[in-house]
């Protein structure tokens, strides 16, 4: 009998050990627990926001990774509307980037190579002889501190990062921040900051695949989606940008107004057939570097709206053209074909061998700063 008595007491500590809850005023709750561990030993938390209008907002420290998102539809039902999985091991071992902060440069870098004050930089390579979204063991493969708060738009959770210099062939240690905050608005509003010791590049993005039918089984390609840009950046075969900057009058690029995406995704186009559908880079009307409206997607049979704020000068919108069913998700879901999009609020790809376009580069004693806003209602 002493034995159960202390089993259960031991249990009881370790309980509390790996499960916090913290409730505030207005229905705001915040709560942590363990998520798992990684193969070597370190142990990686779930955390969950709850805003005072019920939606719900979990994000572990690896890979500072959204992995669901709670929000209503016309009727008022809560769904989870982002791609993810159960377990702690899918993260670790999956390639997808599912919900994960990506970096240090979002997108691809053309062999990767960079130049920073005439200096060549050979950084690693994980998609042929490019770059892509950091390299081997990008941003969302590493371990990140967090924090958690209620702020005055409502429950957040800071996520840091340190980047050594030399991570993936990248000059200077880098420090990012990143905040989610799950407003009381239902946005979803993400902060970034990031500082060097060395001149670098930085351009980090989210990676999350939204599917607002919160059915994982469907298709994306119902959804309406509207993109306030007039040009993209072409690519090549490779996927990586040409250097130039065209128009997407009269292309199946054309979402200048609300347009379903499955309309013209399988067009006889050349850059869709490079592309297995939508991969590409808009370049964003009116960027001041100031948060702006950039996009927006319905969704007809939910009712589901979404919009995008951003002030960065570019918007990646990716239609899961690589899904293909061999990605296990949530409750063992399959994800097929074109059932998660996503639109990633970037500098454009390549950018640092593109010198003509914004630029990437930080400075010591300069502050990388981000704001991208998804916010969510129903019409």
């Amino acid at each position: 009998m002493k034995s159960l008595f202390l089993f259960l007491f031991i249990l009881s500590i370790f309980s509390a050990a790996s499960f916090t809850q913290t409730k505030h005023k207005n229905g705001q709750n915040i709560s942590k627990k363990l998520f798992g561990k990684l193969n070597n030993g370190k142990e990686v938390y779930l955390y969950s926001l709850q805003n005072k209008l019920g939606a719900e907002l979990k994000v572990t420290n690896f890979g500072a990774t959204v992995v669901s998102l709670t929000m209503p539809d016309k009727n008022g039902n809560y769904k989870d509307i982002v791609l993810g999985y159960d377990n702690l091991k899918s993260y670790e071992n999956g390639t997808s980037y599912f919900g994960a902060i990506v970096g240090r440069y979002a997108n691809r870098i053309s062999k990767g190579k960079i130049k920073i004050n005439g200096k060549l930089y050979q950084l690693s390579v994980n998609e042929g002889e490019n770059q892509l979204h950091g390299g081997k063991i990008g941003f969302n493969k590493m371990l990140w501190t967090a924090k958690t708060f209620v702020s005055k738009d409502g429950p957040s959770i800071e996520l840091t990062l340190l980047s050594p210099d030399g991570d993936q062939g990248y000059p200077g240690k880098v420090t990012l921040n990143v905040t989610y905050t799950l407003t009381n608005n239902n946005e979803l509003k993400i902060s970034y900051e990031g500082t060097t010791d060395k001149t670098t590049v930085l351009n980090p993005s989210h990676h999350s695949y939204f599917n607002l039918t919160g059915n994982f089984s469907n298709t994306i390609l119902d959804h309406q989606l509207k993109i306030n840009a007039n040009e993209f950046t072409p690519i090549d075969k490779e996927f990586i940008p040409t250097g130039k900057i065209e128009s997407i009058v009269n292309t199946p690029l054309d979402f200048r107004k609300l347009t379903a995406i499955g309309a013209h995704i399988n067009d006889n186009f050349e850059q869709l057939k490079f592309a297995h559908g939508y991969d590409f880079n808009w370049v964003l009307n009116n960027y001041n570097k100031k948060v702006r409206e950039v996009a927006d997607v319905y969704e007809p049979t939910t009712g589901r709206y979404m919009q995008v704020f951003t002030d960065q000068p570019g918007l990646q919108f990716y239609s899961g053209n690589f899904l293909n069913g061999t990605e296990i998700g949530k409750n063992g879901i399959h994800y097929n074909f074109r059932t998660g999009f996503c639109l990633e609020a970037q500098h454009y790809p390549d950018s640092p061998n593109e010198p003509q376009w914004p630029s990437v580069i930080l400075k010591p004693g300069q502050i990388y700063r981000q704001t991208t806003i998804y916010k969510f209602s129903t019409k």
